[in-house]
């Protein structure tokens, strides 16, 4: 969150449910010096309507992608960019990668995702 707001992201904003998770993340914003320009909130991502969001980044475990996927494509708009850290979508394809190994990154473009998706199943 600190980096996405680092590179022009406007709202920064992290959700997290673990509180120890929360309480260190809002720890790091305040002695990086982005207290109250960052924001993590304890809400379940899973209840969090997306719709408005433009730049996703997730870092979760493999088993929850397929689950997210489906809300992501259900939520997000066209224009929006989900970045995987860790570990890909396995089912989608993505615009760009950077990095390799445990620094690795995946970008998807939820247009191109969509299309994707449309075709494979037509």
């Amino acid at each position: 969150v600190i980096e996405a707001y680092k590179q022009g992201l406007r709202p920064a904003v992290g959700y997290e449910l673990n509180p120890w998770l929360l309480c260190l993340s809002n720890y790091r914003a305040w002695k990086a010096g982005y207290h109250g320009k960052v924001s993590f909130l304890k809400k379940d991502l899973w209840k969090v309507n997306l719709s408005d969001c433009y730049n996703v980044i997730v870092f979760l475990a493999p088993s929850v992608k397929p689950p997210l996927a489906t809300k992501l494509l259900a939520e997000l708009p066209d224009e929006a960019r989900v970045v995987a850290g860790r570990f890909p979508f396995p089912s989608w394809t993505p615009s760009s990668t950077l990095g390799q190994g445990l620094e690795q990154v995946w970008a998807y473009d939820m247009k191109e995702v969509r299309r994707a998706v449309q075709s494979s199943s037509a």
